[in-house]
């Protein structure tokens, strides 16, 4: 009987050159990681569920040719997993932004070792909007909450009214969602989460800045 060419990693399914890709991630992590804090030391013995599962099921909410915006990549997640995604695929994009200099030599390692299609770019995310200047999917996983993202991510709404965001969040999410709602228009569609019991992924879409007489 011929081998399957998918493999399933719990309940997510990829192909075996994905999942070698992933594996040779997860051995690069393990070693930077002993040199620089990538992840909280809490979690980095649960690397796969935790941290590459978790950031897998955000590209496969939005697969295919798209040009990705991940904002505070830090150790990869789930920039680096999402431009390995697009590896398999051979077309599409992540620019992945993260100020912080080591953190930013560990992604762009993590790129080349894997074959991951993506840039990385080591500067703050106030000013990424010069270095890129449009893009279909911005993702970002435990950076800050909904209304500083929306914040971070208006420039591209306003560029690109089809912009697609893809935030994971934890259990307070709801409470995250009532405040930004004082100061944003958007669409929401929440996902829950296959890895986490208590996270979700807020997919948001058609977000505008509420103008003063709108949010009194």
């Amino acid at each position: 009987m011929q081998e399957s060419p998918w493999v399933e990693l719990n309940g997510l399914r990829v192909s075996r050159e994905t999942l070698e890709r992933l594996e040779t991630f997860a051995d690069l992590f393990s070693k930077w990681a002993t040199i620089i804090n990538l992840v909280a030391p809490s979690t980095k013995d649960d690397l796969w569920r935790r941290h590459i599962l978790d950031s897998l099921q955000i590209y496969q909410l939005c697969p295919g040719n798209h040009k990705w915006l991940d904002l505070g990549s830090g150790g990869g997640f789930p920039g680096v997993i999402t431009a390995i995604c697009l590896a398999e695929a051979g077309e599409g994009w992540v620019h992945l932004i993260e100020s912080n200099h080591k953190k930013a030599a560990f992604l762009r390692t993590a790129l080349l070792q894997t074959g991951g299609r993506g840039s990385v770019h080591a500067v703050r995310i106030e000013a990424a909007p010069a270095e890129v200047s449009e893009c279909d999917v911005v993702s970002a996983r435990a950076l800050a909450d909904l209304d500083l993202l929306l914040e971070y991510v208006e420039p591209w709404a306003i560029s690109n009214k089809n912009l697609k965001a893809l935030l994971h969040k934890g259990r307070d999410y709801a409470t995250e969602i009532d405040k930004a709602r004082g100061r944003w228009h958007f669409d929401l569609l929440k996902h829950q989460s296959v890895i986490e019991r208590d996270s979700v992924i807020l997919e948001i879409t058609g977000i505008k800045r509420m103008n003063a007489s709108s949010s009194r």
